[in-house]
């Protein structure tokens, strides 16, 4: 797993043209999302057989990291809901619409978290609240941070790959059929796959 990481933050260094810019001490610093490099993905099994990988196109956020003291890190972030894009335009119509997402009445998806938990090296359970279509249920995510480096413009960059799964039922989003041969068109559960890079805000 220690190889895993280092590899991880070898690549993102490379990716940059960098080399990695340690910092083995300091206090707490805020990030911002870098939209740009980052994804915010979801995958869903259809029809019991095949996967449909999904993500958000506009969002933003902050992340408040302090390597000294975990339990004082932070993070917010905020997904336009209308910006769902699974590269089919009848689908994401559906999605955007009353029986998902109600993108008009419910235009963001928020999350936020303030509890940082079981951290083991750069990998650590994360809790916040996430609110979609207007309810707001706790969640969790794992986490795995890889930096920081520092890169062209001279400012400093981390990366934070997480992930979680979620019921979709439980925020609203309940629209299912059946299909002849049993089972249902859509899954409940959902994979959220969270690839962020961050700047360092001065």
């Amino acid at each position: 797993m220690k190889t895993r990481r280092t590899m991880l933050a070898a690549v993102l260094a490379l990716g940059m043209g960098v080399l990695p810019a340690w910092r083995t001490g300091g206090a707490a610093a805020e990030y911002e999302i870098d939209q740009s490099h980052s994804q915010v993905l979801f995958r869903v099994k259809h029809m019991g057989i095949s996967t449909v990988t999904g993500r958000f196109r506009d969002f933003s956020g902050t992340i408040v990291y302090d390597p000294q003291n975990l339990a004082a890190s932070s993070a917010r972030a905020t997904i336009r809901t209308a910006s769902i894009d699974t590269d089919n335009d009848r689908r994401d119509a559906h999605l955007r619409s009353a029986d998902f997402f109600e993108a008009e009445k419910h235009p963001e998806i928020s999350f936020t978290a303030n509890r940082v938990r079981a951290a083991s090296g750069e990998s650590f359970k994360l809790d916040g609240t996430l609110t979609m279509r207007g309810v707001t249920r706790p969640i969790t995510l794992d986490v795995e941070r890889a930096g920081p480096v520092r890169g062209p413009d001279g400012r400093e960059r981390m990366a934070f790959n997480a992930t979680t799964r979620l019921d979709r039922t439980d925020y609203g989003l309940t629209w299912n059929r059946a299909l002849e041969a049993g089972g249902v068109v859509v899954s409940n559960e959902v994979q959220i796959v969270l690839e962020l890079a961050a700047i360092r805000k001065p």
